[in-house]
């Protein structure tokens, strides 16, 4: 494959330390593919008001991902800035906002992710409204579904396309339903759309039980990963720690240990973006050797880590993979 220039100036520039770490994690998630494997890509802290989906997005159409574990954050961010985008405030100066600075961007309905404020009316309500309507369709045809799987429906009736405000193409949920690839999203209910969910349960008589829950993530999860690893072995990108890496992780040793199945397949390939310092107890600190001890890894894995931003080394990774 021809590179493009971004992939040139890497090769060129990209030699020593944590930038090199980043060009052989990169190669490594590509030999994973080139032999037939695929991969899932995990997504925790703000990727989507990071507009992660200008990258991520390509990587899905060209089939260098295969499924997404997120925060139910992130998947309710990335259809906030598709239909909100103009409205959004960038807060440069964010390191220096006084408390009082603060209470003014609250009065003015902006929710401050670092630098950028998501706008509530725009974003936020924009999509209760319509999603509203959604779970009261399930609750009278007495059907339950996956939290994704609500905007995969405002995807298909194309209740939200007037209000999209950027490019279609870099919205990477709105990729992957086009590609319909699996979504999983344990604890969406630590998210704004979980909280307004709770509220529409508590005063309009939404029954909770039309979500389906984490466990049942799990249960899907387990299923998909024993027939996806007949044919192929199943790679880990994680960007970032927590629950959208820990959660999708343990489906190995769970499978393992506690269905006490044979010949589970631990994951084939294994690189985490984290800038969290190597620590005690910290799960987005431990390097991956630590997972071996717990099942999910093997000791010929592929393992690599990147001690940096996510936000500037996910994209770059994502360009070297597509050959920009």
């Amino acid at each position: 494959m021809k590179k493009g220039k971004i992939s040139e100036f890497i090769e060129r520039h990209f030699l020593h330390f944590n930038a090199a770490a980043l060009v052989d994690a990169a190669n490594g998630y590509i030999n994973h593919l080139d032999k037939g494997g695929k991969m899932m890509v995990t997504l925790a802290g703000a990727m989507s008001t990071a507009e992660l989906g200008k990258s991520l997005a390509e990587m899905i159409r060209k089939d260098k991902v295969h499924i997404i574990t997120c925060t139910g954050a992130n998947l309710e961010e990335d259809v906030f800035n598709l239909v909100a985008h103009s409205h959004y405030k960038r807060v440069p100066h964010y390191r220096d906002l006084t408390a009082k600075d603060e209470n003014e961007l609250l009065e003015k309905h902006f929710n401050r992710v670092t630098d950028t404020c998501i706008p509530e009316e725009e974003a936020m309500r924009r999509i209760e409204h319509n999603i509203l309507r959604q779970w009261k369709k399930a609750q009278k045809e007495g059907k339950r579904f996956f939290p994704h799987e609500y905007f995969f429906q405002l995807f298909e009736n194309k209740s939200l396309e007037k209000f999209y405000e950027i490019d279609k193409k870099d919205s990477w949920l709105l990729a992957a339903y086009q590609k319909k690839i699996p979504i999983v999203v344990p604890g969406w209910e630590d998210s704004t759309l979980g909280n307004i969910f709770a509220a529409h349960c508590m005063e309009d008589g939404i029954d909770p039980s039309i979500m389906k829950s984490g466990i049942e993530y799990m249960m899907w999860l387990a299923d998909w990963y024993t027939k996806t690893t007949r044919d192929s072995s199943l790679g880990f990108f994680q960007i970032g720690g927590g629950i959208a890496g820990d959660f999708p992780i343990c489906v190995v040793p769970m499978l393992h240990q506690d269905l006490r199945r044979k010949n589970v397949p631990v994951w084939g390939y294994f690189c985490q973006i984290s800038d969290s310092t190597t620590s005690y107890g910290s799960y987005s600190g431990a390097v991956p050797n630590e997972k071996i001890t717990w099942g999910k890894l093997g000791i010929n894995t592929p393992k690599f880590i990147v001690e940096s931003d996510a936000s500037i080394v996910a994209p770059l990774m994502f360009a070297w993979i597509l050959g920009w």
